[in-house]
């Protein structure tokens, strides 16, 4: 479809499929390697990255948006973590948020969230790691937000308050009971760096804890438009970085006229992948065009701006805000 519209005869793709498997993919990119091929987008998956560095005239885009640990010749072109923290600064700081909390779930992405809020240089107060076991989460999140001890000094001043000659203490104990704890909390915005059902029950937890979005940012990553966030009107507002929503509306329509199906969020990245290959082929020499991501070029594709240099790829992305059942773009 991209090469389509771009109507050119200087850019010819030839189809494999790894079936997600490294060895697979390593037998089809020496191939790639006999028949000249110089630049591949794929593979999708990290884990089929790992014996790549053994191909030598060969530079990937690989669609994962994972950074750590990628062999040299691979460039990470996903949405990866400092793109999306570098977009919850801009927010941060144009809201002048002070203290920021991030929530970092124990699994096989923390390191990729740490290198992120590091290369971002965001400001934060805290990081905290959570374990996402239901049971588990809900004692961690209790701790990170002081609930017992707000819980309890709830119940000591309504205690004061009954033995106090006040006049107006009945009115006072009764507005008391309405609250669930009493104190402030040390943060002003909370970012959750997670995702589907996990998400939610982190959102749950603090929730329950009585931490609540009206009060707090809820800041989360990009969620791909997950419509089931509109129907979640108690964690609402809720917001986060994501790719331009209305470029992606129009890509799924006319992917749809052309397919008869509707597209998944990779589509839109390869789409915008072959743009990107077309706008270096006509700055550079086809035989030289893996060193146009060494270089610093900036590309306007769907997805928003790519930012190349020194072999990595950001984006620059829109931030959302879901409340009341509806999704609002902040810029």
């Amino acid at each position: 479809m991209a090469l389509k519209e771009i109507n050119t005869d200087t850019i010819e793709i030839y189809p494999k499929d790894t079936q997600s498997d490294p060895n697979i993919t390593l037998r089809s990119a020496k191939e790639f390697e006999l028949m000249g091929i110089n630049l591949v987008i794929g593979p999708v998956f990290y884990n089929n990255l790992i014996y790549l560095n053994e191909i030598n005239n060969v530079t990937f885009l690989s669609l994962t948006n994972k950074t750590l640990n990628l062999p040299k010749n691979v460039i990470s072109t996903g949405i990866n973590a400092a793109s999306q923290i570098n977009t919850i600064k801009k927010f941060i700081e144009l809201n002048d948020i002070n203290k920021t909390i991030f929530l970092i779930p124990n699994l096989n992405y923390d390191l990729e969230v740490k290198k992120g809020i590091k290369d971002s240089k965001i400001k934060i107060f805290k990081e905290h790691y959570y374990d996402i076991e239901p049971t588990k989460l809900t004692k961690q999140i209790e701790k990170i937000t002081n609930y017992e001890i707000r819980k309890q000094n709830l119940y000591d001043e309504i205690t004061r308050v009954e033995n106090s000659n006040d006049i107006n203490k009945d009115k006072i104990i009764e507005n008391l009971k309405k609250k669930y704890t009493l104190g402030n909390l040390n943060f002003d915005s909370i970012v959750i760096a997670d995702f589907d059902e996990s998400l939610k029950s982190v959102v749950t937890s603090l929730l329950y804890t009585d931490v609540s979005p009206k009060d707090k940012y809820l800041i989360t990553f990009n969620q791909w438009f997950d419509k089931s966030l509109l129907k979640e009107k108690s964690s609402q507002p809720i917001y986060y970085p994501s790719i331009n929503n209305k470029n992606l509306e129009n890509f799924k329509n006319k992917f749809f006229n052309e397919f008869n199906q509707y597209p998944d969020h990779l589509s839109l990245l390869s789409y915008d992948l072959i743009g990107l290959i077309y706008y270096l082929t006509l700055k550079n020499d086809l035989t030289e065009i893996n060193k146009s991501f060494k270089s610093k070029n900036s590309f306007k594709g769907k997805i928003g701006i790519f930012d190349i240099k020194n072999n990595k790829i950001n984006h620059r992305l829109n931030f959302y805000k879901i409340n009341n059942g509806n999704l609002e773009e902040i810029f």
